[in-house]
């Protein structure tokens, strides 16, 4: 075992001869790494490491890359041919399609492919999961394939100062582990799909309050939205709290991170808190939301929007596609369905210090720059509807092309509209994620056809801008072939920038451990935007795997990136604690 005192205090020599092998056959690595001492974590060191890599000539990184092999970590091998060994945990068949593949992948690429074996958690990964990140990885562009192998190494490298110094990210993994039990509720029992008050939500819901007891919270109730509460007092019960959470339910063929870090790491942290015996001189509440993804019904934040009073009484009258109403379902779910009840949910700001939450990047910057956290600055604003294009249902072989009355080629030409005139603001997005036609055959032309809009922008006059285009389209394109339309706005949320004073803590917090700082926006949309109308809010995104994809199965952080996120946590309410 190594400590950071005597690494700071050996000479240049004995510094490169300590990390002999964490960047494999390239001790110029911890050479130049050495010159950042003294480092007052092991995160810095990392960075330092990850730093010296990434600043150096393209023809030293090539050579690291070549200079892979396969014994300890990572699937790779020599320019001469791909590694021989067989990954564990792996059926025959799948060890010979990945050496096959491997084959390949060095052909194309002039390089081995590289993958830190030990995976995200550190336990490793089987030859099923190494065989389908083969498979997607060797379509890959070759410039975004020579990234990913660094990154990869970068992993690896982590893995090993993690052993050479001791140290084990066990909040990580604890967080890490929640989001894989709570993954096994699911509406879908081939993908995970967790929609509002289904049998697989309330599953969840329970099993996020058992957790909470365990961790030690003082009260933990499920409200009348089927939110779920925990409450760990501080030294003055009276005593303002700090809310914190996200929400736990998903989209559908989810990820397992998204929303669901949001509340197990504050979780996390006070698990240590109570066994430590430690209170705070403030309350801390941790909620996890009941809905904010707006899968089942059209409504959008409807957890956090009880909070601030925002819940829309007609919410309660409409159904879902087999036609249950949400009072119904609330009823069905043990919860009142009643409106006195949910609006007694509403929050007093007067009580509260403020919001912050953690939640997983969905996005490709903090990836893109080897970033583990970063500080979010706005959240953007955006506004969804959805909407039906009415024509004619007509013989697809018989009827003219000039007097069709397609509704699905409308909005198609819909669709593509939105993705040019996004494209000319430069950070605006706009997404038609639903197409649908109605009892559609192979020889009809589409009659009907239900489609619907996600538009957003980093300012609420930029989004309206975005939609007045969009929506004067929809009406001139209809209006060209001779269709009707009918559009719903489902969702408007305004841009919600950081509260200035929160969104310093963050940065305190991060910079403490050693990391640098990066300040980004958020495209997606979280919970912090509804709390943001009656309280200061600031957010922490935590980096994604696989170029920070979410919404998707592939959806993943790792267990040290996630230990440092709680580590950034309880940083804050330290700060909080002495101020």
């Amino acid at each position: 075992m190594l400590t950071l005192a005597e690494f700071n205090a050996a000479t240049q020599a004995e510094c490169t001869a300590a990390l002999e092998g964490v960047y494999e056959h390239a001790p110029w690595v911890a050479a130049r790494a050495c010159a950042s001492r003294p480092l007052a974590t092991l995160a810095a060191l990392k960075q330092a490491l990850l730093r010296a890599v990434n600043q150096a000539s393209r023809d030293e990184q090539l050579a690291l890359i070549r200079a892979q092999a396969a014994p300890d970590g990572q699937l790779g091998g020599t320019p001469d041919g791909p590694s021989p060994a067989a990954p564990a945990h792996s059926t025959p068949e799948e060890s010979a399609r990945i050496r096959a593949l491997s084959a390949e992948y060095l052909e194309r690429f002039g390089w081995p492919f590289l993958l830190a074996l030990r995976g995200p958690r550190g336990t490793g990964l089987g030859g099923a999961r190494i065989l389908a990140t083969l498979q997607r990885r060797i379509d890959n562009p070759p410039e975004d394939e020579f990234a990913e192998a660094l990154r990869q190494i970068h992993r690896i490298a982590e893995l090993r100062l993690n052993a050479l110094f001791g140290f084990e990210p066990e909040q990580g993994n604890r967080v890490w582990d929640w989001c894989e039990q709570l993954a096994r509720h699911s509406d879908d029992p081939e993908q995970l799909t967790v929609t509002y008050l289904t049998e697989a939500h309330r599953a969840a819901a329970a099993q996020i309050a058992a957790t909470m007891r365990d961790c030690g919270f003082d009260q933990v109730d499920i409200d009348a939205v089927g939110n779920v509460v925990g409450v760990y007092r501080g030294q003055d019960p009276a005593a303002p709290r700090l809310l914190t959470g996200s929400h736990y339910d998903t989209v559908r063929n989810a990820g397992k991170y998204d929303g669901r870090i949001g509340h197990f790491i504050p979780m996390a942290c006070v698990r240590a808190l109570h066994r430590a015996g430690r209170r705070l001189p403030f309350g801390l509440e941790v909620v996890a939301f009941a809905e904010e993804e707006g899968q089942r019904y059209k409504a959008t934040f409807l957890g956090s929007g009880a909070l601030v009073g925002s819940f829309r009484p007609e919410w309660l009258e409409q159904p879902d596609r087999d036609g249950v109403l949400m009072r119904d379902a609330m009823r069905q779910a043990g919860l009142p369905a009643d409106l006195a009840a949910i609006a007694s949910l509403r929050r007093d700001p007067a009580r509260y210090l403020g919001f912050v939450e953690v939640h997983i990047e969905q996005g490709p910057v903090l990836h893109a720059l080897d970033l583990p956290l970063g500080i979010v600055t706005s959240i953007n604003a955006s506004v969804r509807y959805v909407g039906e294009i009415l024509g004619m249902a007509s013989h697809a072989g018989t009827t003219p092309m000039p007097v069709r009355r397609d509704a699905a080629c409308a909005a198609a030409e819909l669709a593509l509209f939105v993705e040019r005139r996004a494209a000319a603001d430069g950070d605006s997005v706009g997404t038609v994620g639903m197409l649908e036609v109605p009892s559609g055959s192979i020889n009809v032309v589409p009659g009907r056809c239900r489609f619907s809009l996600d538009l957003r922008a980093p300012s609420d006059a930029q989004r309206d801008r975005l939609r007045e285009d969009v929506l004067a389209e929809l009406a001139a394109l209809c209006a060209r072939r001779g269709l009707r339309y009918k559009v719903e706005e489902a969702m408007r949320e305004s841009a919600a920038p950081s509260d200035a004073a929160w969104q310093g803590r963050w940065e305190q917090a991060v910079a403490a451990l050693g990391l640098p700082l990066h300040r980004l926006p958020s495209g997606a949309g979280h919970d912090a935007m509804k709390l943001h109308t009656v309280m200061p809010q600031a957010m922490l995104f935590v980096r994604g795997e696989h170029a920070g994809i979410s919404h998707n199965p592939l959806e993943s952080s790792t267990a040290d990136d996630l230990d440092l996120a709680c580590a950034a946590f309880t940083r804050l309410l330290d700060q909080l604690a002495t101020s």
